[in-house]
């Protein structure tokens, strides 16, 4: 039971990065009908926007080491550490939070100057012209992370208040099972950004006239809305959504200028196993295909069916596009 739910947690975790990644494409394909392959590389710029927080907070500056009395010794110490002491650390320490608040506008202003500068152009082209120019704009941008950053993982650091770890088998009467706080607030993240998504576009007279856009652009254009600017915007949330998941994942994942082309191929096989623009369809496939890989990543399994934890994901895929091509959730 331990190990279960020690699988669970771990595939709720994963799923959740898998989810939000993929409800932003899922966003973007219902609403423009764009197939987006630089999705992935604006999760790795939302980590890098948590990256570029923590460097700005510890910079730093040579100061005379007082605890070494017998000779002269100097020592870096953070600019906010040497003007604030306590709480310069303190605001160092919650760099990640503090990228959440910053990542917000950022990521909007990358997301309305891609989607105004490039993707409107290939509205009315055939998906393979989408791929080639969405997919060249990743490595653009993958290659100036890498100028900029380096091809090293930079580690970032959760709070010290939740970089421990806290004790979920209480909850279900088990003994002696620890789980990562980070993980917990990683996935709680998630469910309430998801929950933010589907509330904000079925309860809000925006959401409402967006989702009736996806179903018939021109008559909604017919009644006199500018779902053209509409449009934007969702391409703009999308870009928000998927960069807060960057910037939250950073202390469970150091990142790196790959880590886009990584999830990007993971993120698209859960929009097909959820079905192609089906939100809640992106949503519950990456919650699923994240513990499956988390069972199928288990020592027990891996040594009868070595390798099984790289290759389960796509298996399901081929799966549920043989007994179902729309997908789970696909519209027909």
């Amino acid at each position: 039971m331990e190990a279960i739910l020690l699988q669970i947690l771990n595939g709720l975790d994963k799923g959740g990065a898998y989810a939000l990644i993929a409800l932003g494409l899922s966003l973007v394909f219902g609403t423009l009908g764009v197939v987006n392959f630089a999705h992935g590389a604006l999760f790795m710029l939302g980590a890098f926007v948590a990256v570029s927080v923590q460097s700005l907070l510890t910079l730093s500056m040579r100061v005379r080491d007082t605890s070494i009395t017998f000779f002269e010794a100097y020592k870096e110490t953070p600019y906010l550490e040497v003007w604030w002491g306590d709480t310069g650390r303190a605001i160092i320490d919650y760099a990640v939070p503090i990228s959440i608040v910053i990542a917000i506008p950022v990521m909007l202003l990358i997301g309305v100057a891609m989607e105004r500068g490039l993707v409107r152009f290939f509205y009315k082209r055939d998906h393979a012209d989408q791929i080639l120019v969405t997919f060249g704009l990743a490595i653009v941008l993958q290659e100036i992370v890498k100028a900029f950053f380096g091809a090293n993982p930079i580690p970032v650091s959760a709070p010290e208040v939740v970089a421990t770890s806290v004790d979920v088998g209480t909850m279900f009467g088990l003994q002696g099972i620890t789980y990562p706080w980070w993980r917990l607030i990683y996935l709680g993240f998630s469910l309430l950004i998801i929950g933010g998504v589907f509330a904000f576009l079925h309860y809000t007279t925006f959401g409402m006239v967006v989702r009736a856009g996806m179903h018939d652009r021109e008559t909604v254009g017919l009644l006199g809305i500018n779902i053209q600017k509409r449009f934007t915007i969702v391409f703009g949330l999308a870009t928000v959504v998927v960069g807060l998941a960057g910037v939250m994942y950073t202390p469970i994942l150091s990142p790196d200028c790959h880590m886009g082309m990584e999830f990007l191929v993971l993120s698209f096989v859960v929009v097909v196993v959820g079905g192609m623009g089906s939100l809640p369809g992106a949503a519950a496939a990456g919650f699923l295909l994240g513990i499956l890989q988390s069972f199928f990543s288990m020592n027990e399994i891996k040594s009868i069916l070595p390798g099984i934890d790289q290759i389960i994901i796509y298996l399901v895929a081929v799966f549920i596009l043989l007994v179902r091509p729309r997908g789970l959730m696909g519209r027909d």
